[in-house]
């Protein structure tokens, strides 16, 4: 009798064993996406949360306000406590292509005029309103931005290359032949996301953005090809993009401010004319002397919103974070960094 109690015991563990080793089995996708989501969200949090870096570690400050208005502007620039030096200064931006979400004239006027700017641009390497040099004319005229300073195409007359230490892909990079003609540089960026890079901000609109026709097709191609911009490897193309703003960067002998803006989230990029609609609501203008900081910083914002899965989803199908990795890996920038809220 006791024989048969213990093999009916056995017999019911052996059951609930098989039992809870089949649900954990066809559960463990999910559970694993879960904890993977959750570490993930942590690690973007304690960016925010102001954890300290250990003594040995670069930190880079990164200052916000949520204030977006001609005034939340100049105060972000101000924050900044540094001046562009020399005689003339460019202010660096997206036009935009029609119908895309670009930065309002009205927001950047005040600044733009502040530190006497020439507003740059390149051509764009796919085939839209931006391609051909006067047609890029007629759109920044359309959109408002030559109302408000001087206006240059800066690949019109080609290309320029400047050198680059310190990448593994690029040795050197091609940007507008008028690049040179600037002593410094304020990158305005409109930060959201994009199709291809996952994301744009600092980082894009000083490599893709700065590139040439030609440099834009080197960049995300890995330097495969002059010609055409299609075809290239992802984790390459972000590592070409951080190793060409690097080479812009150094080029300045950092003479270069950056400041994005966190407004009009779309998970498409000022590119896109027929951009997605936002679906979360806007976070406030960020300000740095480092690239890489400034758009992890982003990033990070992203990831705290509650209505920001979107973009998340957006960056996070591409690997967007590659690039502040690669970016701080070859000297660009920190990805660590103290947010100071200047409101």
């Amino acid at each position: 009798m006791k024989k048969k109690i213990a093999a009916a015991v056995v017999l019911v563990i052996v059951i609930l064993a098989c039992i809870i080793g089949y649900y954990l089995y066809r559960m463990w996708p999910m559970l694993s996406t879960t904890m993977g989501e959750v570490e993930n969200t942590e690690e973007h949090q304690s960016h925010l949360a102001g954890d300290q870096p250990s003594e040995e570690e670069n930190v880079s400050t990164v200052y916000m306000t949520t204030e977006i208005s001609p005034e939340g502007l100049m105060n972000a620039y101000q924050a900044l406590g540094v001046e562009l030096t020399g005689e003339n200064t460019a202010v660096k931006l997206s036009t935009g292509e029609p119908g895309s979400n670009y930065l309002d004239p009205d927001l950047i006027k005040d600044l733009v005029q502040y530190v006497n700017g020439t507003i740059v641009e390149c051509n764009t390497a796919y085939q839209g309103s931006r391609t051909e040099t006067q047609m890029h004319y007629q759109v920044a005229e359309d959109h408002g931005f030559t109302d408000i300073a001087d206006f240059v195409i800066m690949d019109e007359d080609g290309s320029v290359s400047i050198p680059l230490e310190g990448g593994n892909r690029m040795t050197e990079n091609l940007v507008g032949a008028h690049f040179p003609e600037y002593d410094g540089f304020l990158v305005l960026s409109h930060f959201k996301g994009h199709a291809i890079a996952g994301f744009g901000g600092a980082i894009k609109n000083i490599s893709i953005g700065m590139a040439s026709q030609e440099g834009k097709c080197l960049i995300h191609t890995d330097g495969a090809s002059h010609t055409s911009p299609w075809g290239g490897a992802q984790d390459p193309f972000l590592e070409c993009m951080a190793e060409a703003g690097k080479s812009v960067q150094d080029s300045l002998n950092g003479n270069i401010l950056y400041i994005n803006v966190l407004n009009r989230l779309s998970v498409d990029c000022d590119c896109d004319s027929s951009p997605a609609e936002p679906d979360m609501h806007d976070i406030g203008i960020l300000a740095s002397t480092d690239p890489v900081a400034i758009d992890q910083a982003s990033v990070d914002l992203i990831y705290e919103a509650e209505d920001g899965a979107s973009l998340v989803e957006r960056m996070e199908s591409r690997n967007a974070e590659h690039v502040l990795q690669h970016g701080e890996e070859i000297g660009l920038g920190n990805r660590s960094y103290d947010l100071v809220s200047i409101d």
